[in-house]
């Protein structure tokens, strides 16, 4: 039996990616706007484009909410304040009500962390460009954008390396949205990882200090 090595790495890195992602927004440098980067994956990318974008960056708080039976397959994902289901059926209320509980304990924890030296940015009235390392299934970027809509922004801007195709036209839906920028949309889509050279993980230690090290502009 042969094996075909897998040829489909798209990105050197994060870094590069998010800087390609800026090539697409450059129309948006000097307006009012702010980049919004889901930890902890997001944050590299959403530096580059807060950099290259002259705009402050700030994070949303996102947790996957994982099958009962299996954690790593998504059902759904919490905020502090909202949840997506993208599947109900595949858990019971209860799981779901103690899932999205002890999810929210951990999330707290992560904002006085992240915010121990930095304030959050403000939301409304401006156009936020919300970005994440990639898209699976969606929901933790559902979830997000149902965070950042309720702080009233003028639009929503999604910027994203790569998600299969056919989350795209759920995006686009998404209350606030009003474009997606995604660079690559695989019919065949593998894990986000599939895409990147170097897809280490990012540490809350190498987050925390992108996040404090960028600029409040």
């Amino acid at each position: 039996m042969y094996f075909v090595q897998n040829e489909m790495k798209m990105f050197q890195n994060r870094r590069e990616a998010g800087k390609l992602l800026a090539k697409k927004l450059v129309h948006l440098r000097g307006k009012s706007i702010v980049v919004v980067a889901i930890p902890r994956g997001g944050l590299p990318i959403g530096a580059a484009l807060a950099e290259a974008l002259n705009a402050p960056l700030d994070i949303a708080l996102i947790k996957k909410i994982g099958h009962p039976l299996n954690r790593e397959f998504a059902i759904g994902a919490v905020s502090l304040n909202h949840i997506v289901l993208e599947s109900p059926q595949e858990a019971s209320k209860e799981y779901v009500t103690q899932e999205s509980q002890r999810l929210r304990s951990e999330l707290q924890e992560r904002e006085r962390l992240f915010y121990r030296k930095k304030t959050h940015a403000i939301w409304k009235d401006k156009i936020v460009v919300l970005t994440d390392d990639g898209l699976a299934t969606g929901n933790t970027l559902k979830a997000a954008v149902a965070l950042v809509q309720a702080a009233g922004p003028r639009g929503i801007i999604l910027a994203i390396p790569v998600a299969p195709a056919r989350v795209i036209p759920n995006l686009i839906e998404l209350p606030g949205v009003r474009e997606v920028i995604c660079l690559e949309t695989p019919e065949y889509f593998e894990a986000v990882g599939a895409y990147y050279e170097d897809f280490s993980q990012v540490s809350d230690a190498e987050a925390l200090a992108i996040f404090e090290a960028s600029s409040d502009y």
